[in-house]
C-alpha cells in the first residue's frame, strides 16, 4: 500500500480519506477542537495545584515563623499544610476530569449516567473512608510530618499526611505509602521522651566501686552539655554476670526520636574515659594444661 492509498485529501468534498475509511474535514476539526480544549484542561489544572500550593506553603511557613499565642508548632503546620495541599490536588482532579469527560461525551444519556454514577459511588467508598480517616488523624493528633510511628508492619518517619494516604520512610530510606482508611492501630513514638539504656562489660579484676564512679562522671558531664537529655543517665548497678566479666547497666531519658544518638555517643565517652583510666573490657579466657 502506497501513500496515495494510504492517505487522500479531497478539497472539494472537504473530506479526507485514511487507509480506505472516509472523514470529514469537520469531523476532524471538531476532534482537533476537543483535543485543545481538554489540553487547556489539563495545563489550568497543573497551574491551580502549583498556585494553590505555592499560597499554602506560604500560609504555612507565616504559621511557623508567628510569634502569637495562637500559632501552631511546625509539626501541626507543616501536616495541616500536606493535608490542605492534598485536598486542594483531589478536588482539581475531581473538577478537572468532570470538565473533560462532560466536553468528549457532551450530552450525555441518562441511562449512562446512572450507570457511572453506580460505579462511582461503590468506587468512592474507600476514598471516602480514607478521607475521614485522614481527617481523624489530624484533629485528634494521632501523629503529624516529622513524627517517628509504626503503623501496621511498617515503622519510619512521616514525610507527609494527605487527605487520602500517609507516607512513611523507614531507615533504610525506603518509602511505604498507607492508605489512610486501612490505618487501625498506631504507635507514635515521638509523643513522650524515650528512656534509653546502655549496658557496659568490665572484667571482673576491676574495680566495680571505681568503674561506677567513673561511668557517672560521664554521664554527668555528658548530660551538662547535651540539651537532648531531659533524665539524667546513672548507674543503676550490675546487671548480669557473664562467663567472662559484668553488665553495668545505665539509664536515663531524652527527647523523642535523640535516644539512639545519646546511647551511642555515652557509649563512645565511656569507652575514652576507660582507656584513659585503664579499665580492662571482658575478654574470652583460655587455659592450656600441659599433663606431660
Amino acid at each position: 500500500m502506497n501513500f496515495k492509498t494510504l492517505f487522500m485529501l479531497d478539497l472539494d468534498n472537504r473530506q479526507i480519506t485514511i487507509g480506505g475509511i472516509p472523514i470529514s474535514m469537520d469531523t476532524l476539526e471538531h476532534i482537533a477542537e476537543k483535543a485543545v480544549q481538554i489540553i487547556g484542561i489539563c495545563i489550568l489544572m497543573c497551574i491551580t495545584i502549583k498556585i494553590g500550593n505555592s499560597i499554602i506553603q506560604k500560609m504555612v511557613d507565616k504559621q511557623v515563623e508567628s510569634t502569637r499565642r495562637f500559632s501552631m508548632d511546625t509539626k501541626k503546620a507543616n501536616t495541616l499544610g500536606e493535608l490542605l495541599k492534598s485536598i486542594l490536588k483531589y478536588t482539581v482532579y475531581f473538577f478537572g476530569i468532570a470538565a473533560i469527560l462532560t466536553n468528549i461525551f457532551g450530552g450525555i444519556s441518562l441511562t449512562f449516567a446512572s450507570i457511572s454514577g453506580v460505579a462511582v459511588g461503590f468506587g468512592a467508598q474507600s476514598l471516602v473512608k480514607d478521607v475521614i480517616n485522614g481527617i481523624s488523624i489530624l484533629f485528634e493528633d494521632q501523629y503529624a510530618v516529622g513524627d517517628s510511628v509504626t503503623i501496621g508492619n511498617f515503622s519510619g518517619e512521616v514525610e507527609s499526611l494527605g487527605i487520602r494516604t500517609t507516607v512513611l520512610k523507614d531507615a533504610s530510606g525506603a518509602v511505604h505509602i498507607i492508605p489512610n482508611g486501612s490505618i487501625t492501630t498506631v504507635t507514635n513514638h515521638s509523643k513522650s521522651d524515650s528512656r534509653f539504656i546502655v549496658d557496659v562489660n568490665i572484667d571482673y579484676t576491676e574495680s566495680i566501686d571505681k568503674t561506677i564512679e567513673i561511668i557517672n562522671k560521664v554521664c554527668d558531664r555528658y548530660s551538662l552539655t547535651n540539651d537532648n537529655i531531659t533524665e539524667n543517665p546513672k548507674v543503676l548497678g550490675i546487671n548480669s554476670l557473664n562467663a567472662s566479666g559484668m553488665t553495668i547497666r545505665v539509664m536515663g531519658k531524652a527527647k523523642a526520636s535523640t535516644q539512639a544518638v545519646a546511647e551511642r555517643e555515652i557509649r563512645k565517652e565511656i569507652l575514652v574515659e576507660f582507656n584513659r583510666n585503664d579499665i580492662k573490657m571482658p575478654y574470652e579466657k583460655r587455659y592450656i594444661i600441659n599433663e606431660g
